[in-house]
């Protein structure tokens, strides 16, 4: 029999950006350069406590709060959608690592407290996703028009 996946169990991903952890520092705290990767609209009030809520489409808006900062090296918040969803805001907890490899930086993202298995998929082709574009504009690129904002549903 198979065994049951516990919520405890985290979705880790990593991504390598040809930028240094200061600039990439900035993607995670300041709201322009966060629409530049993830969501339409972002509100960031980047404290322990602080608002964290990235408006992807008009379906689709993650809410929590900033926990720890740490500049240029760390940054974790709560997790969740608004509206009726099993992830509700603040449910669940992403953290992000910023680690110096030479001219690039590993950005290690680890996604815990989610409920389900299901939602552990979802969730990992959302950050893949997101990763990418953040990849691109971390780096100085353009990572164009993102299909979610487009009203793609939430995970």
């Amino acid at each position: 029999m198979a065994q049951t996946p516990q919520a405890t169990e985290a979705v880790e991903l990593e991504v390598r950006v040809a930028a240094t952890p200061e600039t990439l520092w900035e993607f995670f705290i300041d709201p322009e350069k966060m629409t530049r990767w993830k969501g339409r609209r972002a509100e960031l009030d980047p404290r322990p406590g602080g608002t964290y809520r990235v408006e992807l489409n008009d379906q689709a808006i993650a809410r929590g709060e900033y926990v720890e900062l740490v500049p240029h090296s760390r940054v974790v918040f709560t997790w969740g959608w608004e509206g009726d969803h099993p992830v509700q805001p603040g449910s669940s907890t992403v953290e992000i690592n910023l680690e110096p490899d030479g001219d690039s930086t590993l950005v290690r993202l680890r996604h815990t407290g989610l409920p389900d298995e299901h939602q552990r998929v979802e969730h990992t082709g959302g950050w893949n996703h997101f990763l990418a574009r953040l990849a691109t504009a971390g780096a100085g690129g353009d990572p164009g028009p993102d299909p979610f904002a487009e009203g793609a549903p939430k995970a």
